[in-house]
């Protein structure tokens, strides 16, 4: 038979850990996220994380089921930041953009636990918060159904595949980021008109262009396009 469920109220160790303690789900991912950022995914372990919190790896397993179930509950630690203190002004384009914005910003400020997270699809009560805000107010703004659906698949995976391609620069060491970004004003800067005339003309703006996220001009772009869908659907 399957290993019936522990009730959330009841996998909470009331006593304390040696250092005097009370662990709870929230102090267990917000010290994972913490060693995530100080040494990595391979660095977070249950036998680790136990010493960080002064407990028996073990007692871990009464709060998730697994360093999976963790990690989906990182991923969705990350998405409550993102919508904390966000209200819906009702301006349908203004609300997307600061959903996208707010996601995109929550995961590059932990680029460690964005890169083990931004694929992923929790089902945790934060996730749901978004996607139902996401979905409501493209539907509250009039666009049909399927457009809804579509531009909301967009939406998001954009979103977090924008947020995973700059997290993964981010977490580079810091020689190899600063060795990249070199490359656009030393490589590109001084290629030749005649060898590679796109670049050539194009290298001052990009040595400047290059360093930022493209997130938010893709965004707007997204936007744009679903700006003239709904236009389409409604005859407005």
């Amino acid at each position: 038979m399957p290993k019936p469920v522990v009730p959330e109220d009841k996998r909470r160790r009331r006593r304390p850990t040696k250092s005097g303690t009370v662990l709870s789900e929230r102090l267990i991912v917000r010290t994972a996220l913490r060693m995530l950022r100080e040494h990595g995914s391979a660095g977070l372990t249950a036998r680790r994380l136990g010493l960080a919190l002064d407990c028996d790896p073990s007692t871990l397993y009464r709060y998730f089921r697994g360093m999976d179930d963790l990690t989906l509950a990182i991923g969705d630690a990350l998405i409550a930041q993102a919508l904390r203190g966000w209200e819906p002004t009702g301006q349908w384009r203004a609300d997307l953009r600061a959903i996208g914005l707010r996601i995109h910003s929550a995961y590059v400020a932990h680029p460690q636990a964005a890169l083990l997270t931004a694929n992923r699809v929790s089902g945790r009560s934060h996730e749901l918060a978004a996607d139902e805000a996401v979905l409501n107010v493209l539907r509250t703004a009039g666009f049909p159904l399927p457009d809804t659906v579509r531009v909301y698949h967009a939406f998001i995976d954009q979103t977090l595949a924008f947020a995973a391609l700059d997290a993964a620069s981010l977490a580079l060491p810091s020689a190899s980021q600063r060795a990249d970004d070199a490359k656009w004003s030393s490589t590109y800067a001084r290629l030749p008109h005649s060898t590679h005339p796109r670049i050539a003309e194009a290298a001052p703006l990009l040595a400047t262009r290059m360093l930022t996220s493209a997130y938010p001009t893709a965004l707007d772009m997204l936007l744009d396009s679903a700006h003239d869908s709904l236009r389409a659907a409604t005859g407005g």
